[in-house]
């Protein structure tokens, strides 16, 4: 990254491959880190090879952080590469998803602090096999909550259920010391208000795991234009619960820009990443009001340029796997 961040930074928004950036931040300095990755459409991802969870790794080499080591085992004493390599034989597009998304999670576990949570936002096609793998990359005790985001708009099928929810995964860094603050989250009103004392009816009812909440509306004040956008009541929720004012909130898959929206009206910092430069002309309009928000430049096509250049040679056999180091230099 151009210039250095570290916790004392202002807000930053950088336009990079979170790839290339997230290596270079210092580990556990998030209290929360929400990720909206691009649903598996079957069309082939980015492959970037990782050697971050080898069973052979030490337990104090903090590749996954303290607090999941021995946890590359995976739940029921299984290896971490045996569940996997047993999963992907059943799908080909969900391996390479998987190989997509795998040292994203990897990276963002590492940059999780020992009190903070991961919110994985996946497609309901997708969300059973991550949770699996999940489960086995940081351990079945950090697992804390599957959301279900429900809403009702657009066209619906009429051969089968519609489908008109999305999952988020919650997991936490560790069992043991992560923050959570339900007192406070916005209430909702009573789905059966007779049921309850006008008291509670006055006061309203904290969420459960199910999240009835409509999309954003093509026609509402929130809308950006951004394509994938999601609502601000959302990541409100999220934010509210998971982090304190101060904190620092990361999304590197920053889309329209939500994450930083919501974290700034509540008091938080944030750092957030997207390799899109409409995401990032998006994010330049939504943010204009917000004082001491960075934007940071990086030079995506040449980036690309030397990634492209680099699957070549491994594809004609001149090269043995990259380190990244090509890449880091075209930032810099």
């Amino acid at each position: 990254m151009p210039t250095a961040w570290s916790q004392t930074s202002p807000s930053r928004v950088v336009h990079a491959d979170n790839l290339e950036i997230l290596p270079g931040l210092p580990a556990e300095s998030f209290t929360l880190i929400y990720l909206d990755p691009p649903f598996n459409t079957g069309r082939k991802q980015n492959r970037q090879s990782t050697t971050s969870v080898r069973s052979s790794m030490a337990a104090d080499s903090g590749a996954l952080g303290a607090h999941a080591a021995g946890t590359i085992t995976g739940f029921k004493g299984q290896r971490y590469e045996r569940i996997k390599g047993d999963l992907l034989g059943y799908d080909d597009q969900f391996e390479d998803y998987w190989a997509f998304l795998e040292p994203r999670l990897i990276e963002a576990w590492r940059l999780l602090a020992d009190d903070g949570t991961l919110y994985l936002h996946l497609d309901y096609r997708e969300a059973h096999y991550a949770k699996v793998l999940l489960d086995a990359l940081f351990g079945r005790d950090c697992f804390l909550n599957e959301l279900i985001w429900a809403y009702d708009y657009g066209a619906k099928s009429k051969n089968r259920w519609p489908t008109k929810h999305d999952t988020i995964l919650v997991y936490v860094k560790n069992p043991a010391a992560y923050y959570f603050d339900s007192t406070t989250v916005d209430r909702e009103p009573y789905m059966a208000p007779g049921l309850v004392t006008p008291e509670k009816v006055a006061k309203g009812k904290l969420p459960t795991d199910v999240w009835w909440h409509t999309i954003v509306s093509p026609t509402g004040k929130e809308k950006t234009g951004y394509p994938t956008q999601k609502p601000v009541g959302i990541l409100r929720r999220m934010i509210q619960a998971s982090s304190r004012e101060g904190d620092w909130v990361l999304d590197f898959f920053a889309g329209s820009g939500t994450t930083g929206a919501v974290a700034a009206a509540l008091g938080r910092r944030f750092l957030l990443v997207d390799r899109n430069p409409e995401s990032i002309k998006v994010m330049r309009a939504r943010f204009a009001a917000l004082p001491e928000v960075d934007f940071i430049e990086t030079d995506i096509d040449a980036v690309a340029h030397a990634e492209a250049a680099a699957d070549g040679d491994a594809a004609d056999g001149n090269a043995a796997g990259g380190d990244g180091t090509h890449a880091a230099a075209a930032i810099a």
